[in-house]
C-alpha cells in the first residue's frame, strides 16, 4: 500500500475513533486528506472517508458539508447524476435553515444547484445542466424581503449558464442573445456588478470559443488569466483555444499550468484537473 493510500485509511479509521473533544479537528484533517486524495485520483479512498464523516456527523450542518464534498468527488468520474443526487441532499438541509436564516437559506440552495449545474455542464450534460441552472435562479430568487442577494445577481448567472449551455449547443443566436441579457443585468445594478464584472470577458471568451470565433476567444482568455489568477480553467479555456488554433505545443502549456493548479474541490478546478490529465496522457 502506498504513503498516500495509508494516509487516507489512517485518517478514515481516525474519524470513526476520534474522542469529542478532538472531533472537529480530526473532521477538518480527514477533509484535508480526503481532497489530497481525489487530486491524486485516489476516489475511492476519498470517497470512505467523506462516507465516514457522513455517518459520524455530530449535527445535520456537518453531515451537509461533509456530503457536499462527496458530491464534488463524483465530478472527476463526469458523474453528473450523482452529483445532483447528492447536492439535492445538501439543499435539503439549507431547506430546513429557512426559518432560522431565510436570506441565506434560500441563497445556499440556489448556490448548490448551479454547483451541480457547473458539473454538469463542463463534461457536457447540457439538458441536466440547463434544469439545475434554472432550479438554482427560482431558488435563490425565492429569498425573502429584505434581500441580501438581489435579482439581478440571479438574473446575470442565469444568463451567464445560458449562453453557456447555447454555445456547447452550436446555438450562436441563442448565445448571443443570453449574452445580451447577462450584459443588460450588469448594467442593470452597478454594485452587484462590481463582484461579477469579472466573470464577463469570460462568457465572451466561451461563447466565442465553442460558436468558432477563435481570435475573439483568445483575446478575452489572455485578460481572464490575468483578471482571475486562481482559476485553473481560465488557462483550460485558453489552451482549449490554442489547440483549435493548431498550437499545439501552446495549448500543451497552459494545460501543464491548469493541472499544476488544479489542487481544489470546487467545479472549475475539478474539471481541470481531468481534462488536462487527459490532455497531457498522465496516469
Amino acid at each position: 500500500m502506498s504513503t498516500s493510500r495509508r494516509a487516507l485509511v489512517a485518517a478514515c479509521a481516525a474519524i470513526l475513533v476520534a474522542p469529542s473533544l478532538t472531533a472537529q479537528a480530526t473532521r477538518a484533517d480527514s477533509l484535508r486528506t480526503a481532497g489530497r486524495g481525489d487530486v491524486a485520483g485516489q476516489h475511492a479512498e476519498a470517497r470512505a472517508i467523506y462516507q465516514a464523516l457522513i455517518a459520524t456527523a455530530a449535527d445535520p450542518a456537518a453531515r451537509a458539508s461533509a456530503t457536499r464534498r462527496l458530491a464534488m468527488s463524483y465530478g472527476y468520474d463526469a458523474n453528473c447524476a450523482r452529483v445532483i443526487e447528492l447536492q439535492e441532499q445538501v439543499i435539503a438541509y439549507w431547506v430546513t435553515r429557512r426559518a432560522a436564516e431565510p436570506q441565506n437559506a434560500h441563497y445556499q440552495e440556489g448556490e448548490m444547484a448551479n454547483e451541480a449545474a457547473r458539473v454538469c455542464i463542463d463534461h457536457g450534460f447540457l439538458d441536466e445542466a440547463e434544469r439545475m441552472y434554472r432550479r438554482g435562479t427560482a431558488l435563490g430568487n425565492a429569498e425573502p424581503s429584505p434581500r441580501t442577494h438581489p435579482a439581478s445577481l440571479w438574473a446575470f448567472r442565469e444568463a451567464h449558464a445560458m449562453a453557456r449551455v447555447a454555445a456547447r449547443r452550436g446555438n450562436t443566436a441563442d448565445a448571443t442573445r443570453w449574452l445580451g441579457d447577462a450584459r443588460k443585468a450588469l448594467d442593470s445594478d452597478a454594485t452587484m456588478a462590481t463582484s461579477q464584472e469579472q466573470y464577463f470577458p469570460y462568457l465572451v471568451g466561451y461563447v466565442a470559443l465553442f460558436t468558432g470565433d477563435l481570435a475573439t476567444a483568445e483575446a478575452q482568455f489572455q485578460k481572464t488569466v490575468v483578471a482571475m489568477p486562481n482559476d485553473p480553467f481560465q488557462l483550460v479555456l485558453l489552451g482549449m483555444t490554442h489547440d483549435r488554433m493548431g498550437h499545439g505545443a501552446v495549448a500543451r502549456g497552459f494545460y501543464q499550468k491548469a493541472y499544476d493548479m488544479a489542487t481544489g474541490s470546487n467545479p472549475p478546478s475539478i474539471y481541470s484537473r481531468v481534462f488536462t490529465k487527459q490532455q497531457l496522457g498522465l496516469p
